[in-house]
């Protein structure tokens, strides 16, 4: 970073100044097995995967005969109770309960099954006590099994294994446990600390390298003695405020503190149902839901998406459905096929 260049795959970039805005990645916690068999949902080629592999498992759960690998592939874990978490397994116990049902009249959905794992006591963390009491009655009303204190210690294949010594045999495990900053990072030269992330200053900038800005998930910045959360509003204000401080520098000027507007938080919990705060005020159910629909809404960019959204999200509320379920090819090598009692899947040699 002292020559101020950038080194690419392709010709090496010379800079004045540098944001980096890498974001972050899946949190694993050095639980063993964890990366190789557990899905993520930190990008939509990810998301489109575990949709394949959840729609696979009901294709394969039609056609077994062992319950025990039925109910195995009708087995869905959830680890972490965050909004991610949260918004995930309410959606998939929706999906099951619904859409599925009705596409495979052959299975019994007794045996499906949803569960979230949090290792603390509590869901939704950093959100009120209300809030998170709400969440845990909703969830627990749409048949998901929530366990507190349950970290999860191993996972290898279909089995999860928790601290306490209990064990879960299960086909689908969904991380949703946190993040961390970009491994490549100390590479670079720069100190990280908590999460992996790059501790910077009042003004967002590296201590020792004020041509160098961090934003987002990278940067640790405390307020009030904590450090901001990794999320995504927090990285737009602190995009903005990087550019307009760069601009000052340009200009001669010194750059401005960073100061984070907290707009509150939300999470939907499945259908007509969500959790919103906004200040010290808080909002549950079907009112929150309609505010978490609002926002986003509002947060599109113009008015022709705006618009079709709209019109989705209604025509899939008054029908009751939900996208067209079919198995998209992905780029990775990862496929579920159809072979007597086994699951096969390239990457996750799950059933093993």
């Amino acid at each position: 970073m002292e020559n101020r260049v950038v080194e690419t795959d392709g010709p090496k970039i010379p800079y004045d100044y540098l944001v980096l805005a890498m974001g972050s990645t899946t949190n694993f916690f050095n639980v063993l097995g964890a990366e190789k068999f557990a899905f993520q949902l930190k990008s939509l080629e990810q998301a489109v995967e575990l949709r394949n592999h959840i729609l696979c498992c009901f294709e394969q759960a039609a056609h077994v005969k062992s319950e025990a690998k039925r109910k195995q592939l009708l087995a869905f874990t959830v680890v972490g109770g965050g909004a991610t978490g949260l918004e995930f397994s309410g959606a998939v116990s929706e999906l099951i309960h619904g859409p599925l049902a009705r596409d495979f009249p052959v299975l019994d959905f007794r045996d499906a099954s949803v569960v979230l794992l949090e290792a603390s006591d509590r869901l939704l963390p950093g959100m009120p006590e209300r809030l998170q009491k709400y969440a845990l009655a909703r969830l627990e009303k749409m048949g998901v099994d929530v366990r507190f204190n349950a970290a999860v210690s191993e996972i290898r294949g279909a089995t999860i294994r928790l601290k306490g010594g209990d064990s879960i045999k299960s086909e689908t495990v969904v991380w949703t446990a946190g993040v961390s900053g970009d491994p490549q990072i100390p590479a670079w030269g720069l100190p990280t600390i908590a999460n992996g992330r790059v501790a910077v200053d009042k003004t967002l900038q590296v201590p020792g390298h004020a041509e160098t800005y961090v934003t987002g998930d990278l940067a640790y910045f405390e307020e009030d003695g904590r450090p901001l959360p990794m999320i995504a509003p927090v990285a737009v204000q602190q995009g903005t405020a990087a550019a307009l401080n760069i601009l000052k520098q340009i200009e001669g000027k010194e750059p401005r503190p960073f100061e984070y507007f907290d707009k509150g938080a939300m999470a939907t919990i499945g259908r007509n149902s969500a959790v919103v705060r906004v200040g010290k005020r808080t909002f549950t159910g079907f009112f929150a839901w309609i505010v978490w629909l609002f926002i986003h809404l509002l947060y599109l960019i113009g008015f022709r998406n705006r618009l079709f959204v709209m019109l989705n999200w209604s025509w899939n509320y008054l029908l009751f459905e939900r996208a067209v379920r079919l198995i998209f090819p992905v780029d990775r090598e990862s496929r579920c096929h159809i072979a007597g009692e086994t699951v096969v899947d390239d990457q996750r040699e799950a059933g093993s």
